[in-house]
């Protein structure tokens, strides 16, 4: 573990869900904390993780971290780069469910920006990792050919962003609601930037805690009586 880790467990007991916030390139984690205490008020039982990227940023003089370099990154070297990044995510995110005794389906992954990138690209390597991922301001390496049968998909994305255009979740969106079990939900902020914006967590907390997932739904209406 990093030193610049953070972790919050609950006060009392043993944690029911797990959350696991990815922070964007040249960041860290401290940079989530707010929404980390935010979700730790609205979810007492949770254990929330924020781990820091696992390489020193590289592109410039700040003393932060990324996920993998965006050096003269361009479409197919996403692709590549996430690629080798993700078995180490993988790996940290299945040894915290071992250690806090959470399943996968209790388990959420928030990203903002590059790490919106990785939670969402988590879920296409290892379909059974995590229920939901909340992505905000971000996109997928490569629009997936599946969608995952357990995973909820949430994007969130200010309309004015000019880091990642907010034209890749809306693509997504309509990518993944054309998919076989596809389950996926977008909230667009008017006027906001690259940004967590207090709007965009308002509506991750409105999809937490009202969104029933589709999986769910098709196995009650597949239930006897129905």
């Amino acid at each position: 573990m990093n030193p610049e880790d953070l972790e919050f467990l609950p006060e009392q007991g043993e944690p029911l869900q797990l959350m696991v916030l990815l922070h964007g390139v040249g960041s860290q984690p401290a940079h989530l904390r707010p929404l980390a205490d935010v979700l730790r008020r609205q979810f007492p039982q949770a254990a929330v993780l924020v781990p820091a990227g696992f390489e020193p940023f590289d592109a410039g003089p700040v003393a932060g971290h990324q996920w993998f370099s965006v050096r003269g990154i361009d479409e197919d070297q996403r692709v590549e780069r996430v690629a080798r990044s993700l078995p180490a995510l993988l790996a940290r995110i299945r040894a915290e469910q071992a250690r806090l005794g959470v399943e996968a389906r209790a388990t959420a992954l928030f990203g903002f920006s590059q790490g919106a990138i990785m939670a969402l690209e988590a879920v296409q390597a290892d379909p059974a990792l995590a229920g939901r991922v909340l992505a905000f301001s971000g996109r997928y390496a490569r629009l997936p050919e599946q969608a995952p049968p357990e995973t909820t998909i949430h994007l969130f994305h200010g309309s004015a962003d000019p880091v990642i255009d907010a034209a890749h979740s809306r693509a997504a969106m309509q990518h993944l609601s054309g998919l076989s079990a596809g389950d996926a939900t977008l909230d667009l902020a008017e006027g906001v930037g690259h940004e967590l914006h207090a709007a965009l967590v308002d509506r991750a907390l409105h999809r937490l805690t009202h969104h029933v997932p589709l999986r769910l739904w098709q196995a009650a209406m597949a239930s006897p009586g129905n």
